[in-house]
């Protein structure tokens, strides 16, 4: 069962992730209990930056990410489980918060607050019924300034068979955005993604697809605006992935830009 912030999932992973236009190295290496993950990036002048993070767990705590970064900022999340279905964690970078997830059967809820400015505490919560169907819906309290509810918003999602629907709303309700997955077979998904507002009753965001190819994985989509972007994801060798992506607007081809990038 999904969290509410991971209700269209499956549309949005498909039109958003892998399309970049970075050139991207990142290394993963166990040392011995630790994991160890070195991220590098090429700037659009051409200089590297990179960051180092490492991943382990000691005496039940879990450190899931511990991060240095270019800028000489760091990252901190850990997590612990103190009871089945309980799980309370810490995320600390600019901000700091400290946040708790409950699962039982088929709810998940979470609560996080802001534990360095006091200034704000959201929840969500997110049920799965019968028939496919899953709903929920998150808020935030503001606790300082104009204190009282300061967002919220519902969504819903069907799934049966090889078709998923997702119906999520936005700006304390004033959006909804509408996803839309279809696998059509073993090797082809298609998805869509759009807006409806009182202004825009229908603007697309974006329609796309993903195919396995035998060289590789393909991705490709048109957004809004006339965007078109394409991406290839391929397993060089083992444990090595390379992602090759590119967009260029359809009316300036000019504007192409392309990115690449390799885990290993």
């Amino acid at each position: 069962m999904p969290k509410f912030a991971d209700i269209a999932k499956g549309p949005n992973d498909l039109l958003n992730e892998d399309y970049t236009t970075k050139v991207s190295l990142k290394c993963k290496k166990a040392a011995g209990p630790v994991a160890v993950t070195l991220e590098t990036n090429r700037g659009s002048g051409g200089a590297l930056s990179s960051k180092i993070g490492g991943k382990f767990a000691y005496a039940g705590l879990s450190f899931d990410k511990v991060q240095l970064t270019a800028d000489g900022g760091s990252v901190l999340e850990t997590s612990l489980v103190p009871a089945s279905g309980v799980k309370v964690s810490f995320k600390g970078n600019k901000g700091a918060d400290l946040g708790i997830d409950y699962t039982k059967g088929s709810l998940v809820a979470t609560g996080k607050l802001d534990v360095k400015d006091m200034s704000k505490f959201s929840t969500s919560a997110c049920m799965g019924l019968s028939s496919g169907v899953t709903l929920g819906g998150d808020a935030t309290y503001a606790m300082s300034g104009k204190t009282g509810i300061s967002a919220f918003n519902v969504g819903a999602s069907y799934s049966s068979g090889p078709l998923f629907a997702s119906v999520t709303s936005a700006s304390k309700m004033s959006q909804f955005n509408v996803g839309m997955s279809y696998k059509v077979n073993s090797d082809l998904t298609i998805a869509s993604s759009s807006t409806h507002t009182s202004e825009k009753p229908c603007e697309v965001v974006a329609v796309g697809g993903a195919y396995k190819a035998p060289f590789g994985d393909i991705k490709a989509k048109v957004g809004s605006g006339g965007i078109i972007s394409a991406c290839l994801i391929k397993e060089v060798a083992p444990k090595v992935t390379v992602t090759a992506s590119g967009t260029v607007a359809a009316s300036d081809l000019s504007s192409f830009k392309y990115g690449v990038g390799i885990v290993m």
